[in-house]
């Protein structure tokens, strides 16, 4: 790739913005391969994602058939044991502690996807086994779990979410669709057992990766995001 890159036309543009603005997390999935071609291409693309000094941190093991299978009956066997008492993740998503407005933010996606299922408040049977459905990788015939060297720091991190988003948006312009799992990440260890980790290999996330089953009502929920107007500050305009 040298030169200036093209520019796009309005129908592209309008292609790149629904790609973008129609992601959301799928929590369904067809049972309906994906080649591996597929999956080269959509990494390949998601790797010209922004890096600094190019260090390119993403490590990508990926899965399907019978070794995904092996990945999810090792969690799911630790699942049935340890439930919501899961092991801690190596780094650390969420504070210790909610406040405003996150709190808010993170109840109402949680009561309106179950709300879409029918679990009522205070099935904790209904929701844990909702959770478990994140270790089949809510069967999606290919499941990617991605890591990072542990001896990075926190710019390295900053650059996985440029690839990831990339990633989401490439298998969308392809009729595929995803879902980021962070939930791997408690389940570090029988996921490193699995997949024979090498020990400065930490756990970013799972991945889903394949052909929404739109009839699934859980693939209706569309989250609500706050408009630029409300979060950011102009000058000089």
């Amino acid at each position: 790739m040298s030169g200036k890159p093209k520019g796009f036309s309005r129908d592209e543009c309008a292609a790149i913005e629904a790609a973008i603005s129609e992601r959301r997390s799928i929590r369904a999935f067809l049972d309906k391969p994906v080649s591996r071609e597929m999956v080269e291409r959509l990494l390949d693309i998601a790797a010209r994602a922004p890096s600094g000094t190019n260090m390119q941190p993403w490590k990508a093991h990926v899965v399907t058939g019978s070794e995904k299978q092996r990945v999810t009956e090792a969690v799911l066997a630790d699942f049935a044991e340890t439930g919501t008492q899961r092991h801690n993740s190596e780094y650390k998503y969420y504070p210790d502690e909610f406040f405003e407005p996150y709190l808010s933010r993170r109840r109402k996606v949680g009561w309106d996807m179950y709300g879409i299922l029918g679990i009522k408040k205070g099935d904790g049977a209904a929701m844990a086994a909702q959770h478990g459905r994140n270790y089949v990788f809510f069967d999606a015939p290919v499941g990617i779990v991605f890591t990072v060297d542990r001896r990075l720091e926190i710019g390295s991190w900053l650059d996985y979410g440029y690839f990831l988003e990339a990633l989401s948006v490439a298998a969308r312009a392809h009729g595929l669709e995803s879902c980021s799992q962070a939930a791997f990440a408690y389940f570090h260890k029988p996921v490193r057992e699995a997949l024979q980790l090498a020990p400065e290999e930490m756990v970013v996330c799972g991945f889903s990766l394949g052909y929404a089953d739109w009839s699934a009502p859980i693939n209706a929920l569309v989250t609500d995001r706050t408009p630029a107007k409300e979060f950011a500050t102009f000058r000089g305009f």
